[in-house]
C-alpha cells in the first residue's frame, strides 16, 4: 500500500536537525562544551557565572530542542506506512523517542534553574561556600547529567532511532535505515563513558562515538525528512 508524502513531517524533521545544533554549537563557542563538562568543578563554575544570561539562554534553547524531540519522534514513528509495517515497532519508536526527549531536557534544564545559583555562589562565598558549591555541582553533574540526561536519554535516544530504522529497512528505505541502525550503535557505545568514568575509567574514547553519533543522527533526521517531503525514492528489494 502507497501513502502519499508527509511535507510537514520532513520540514519538522529537517529543522530539528538543524535546530538542535545550533545551540550545541554557541555552547562549544563560549563554554567549551562538552569538554568542560569533565574539568574540575571550579573552573566549570567560574566560566559560567563569566558567561551571563547568554549562556543560561543557550542551555534553555537547548533543552527546548530536545524537549521538541517529543512530538517529532511521536509524528516520525505513528505514520500510516509504519503502523501498517510494524504496529509494535512504530509504538516502541514513539515511547523511546518521546521519553529521550524528556529525559535529555530534564537533565539540559539543570544549566538552566540550578547551575545559576551554585555559579554565583561560588563567585561569591568564602572558601567554605565554594567548596560546597564545587561538591553540589560535581553531584548534579553526575545525576542530573550522566545518570538521567546522558545514559537514560541517549539509550532512549538509540532505541528510537533502532526502531525506526528497523521500520525504514523494511519499507525498503536502505540508506537511511543503515544511517539510522549506525547511529544507535554509535550513540550506544558512546552512553558507556558515564560508566567507564563511575568505574574510575578514562571515558574520552568513548565521547569520540557519541560526537559522530549525533553527526549521524543530523545527518538521519534531513534524510528521514526528504523522504517525507517524497524526494527520497526507496528501492525495491534485490
Amino acid at each position: 500500500m502507497m501513502f502519499p508524502p508527509s511535507p510537514r513531517l520532513g520540514a519538522a524533521a529537517i529543522a530539528m536537525a538543524i535546530g538542535f545544533n545550533l545551540p550545541y554549537a554557541n555552547l562549544v563557542a563560549i563554554y567549551d562544551y562538552p569538554d568542560i563538562l569533565r574539568r574540575p568543578a571550579a573552573e566549570a563554575l567560574t566560566r559560567f557565572a563569566d558567561g551571563g544570561p547568554t549562556l543560561i539562554l543557550t542551555w534553555h534553547a537547548f533543552a527546548w530542542a530536545a524537549l521538541l524531540l517529543v512530538p517529532l519522534a511521536i509524528g516520525l514513528a505513528l505514520t500510516p506506512a509504519n503502523r501498517a509495517t510494524s504496529d509494535r515497532l512504530a509504538l516502541t519508536a514513539a515511547i523511546t523517542g518521546a521519553l529521550s526527549g524528556v529525559t535529555q531536557a530534564i537533565g539540559l534544564w539543570r544549566w538552566v534553574f540550578v547551575i545559576p545559583g551554585l555559579a554565583r555562589r561560588h563567585a561569591e562565598g568564602d572558601a567554605t561556600q565554594k567548596a560546597a558549591a564545587e561538591g553540589m555541582f560535581d553531584m548534579l553533574n553526575a545525576w542530573g547529567g550522566v545518570a538521567i540526561g546522558e545514559h537514560l536519554g541517549q539509550w532512549l535516544l538509540v532505541f528510537f532511532a533502532l526502531s525506526l530504522a528497523l521500520l525504514q529497512g523494511r519499507q525498503g528505505r536502505y540508506l537511511t535505515g543503515g544511517l539510522g541502525f549506525a547511529t544507535a550503535v554509535l550513540i550506544g557505545i558512546g552512553t558507556t563513558e558515564g560508566l567507564a568514568i563511575a568505574l574510575g575509567r578514562n571515558g574520552e574514547v568513548f565521547s569520540l562515538f557519541t560526537i559522530a553519533g549525533f553527526l549521524g543522527l543530523s545527518l538521519w533526521l534531513i534524510l528521514t525528512g526528504l523522504g517525507h517531503l517524497g524526494l527520497m525514492t526507496k528501492r525495491a528489494r534485490p
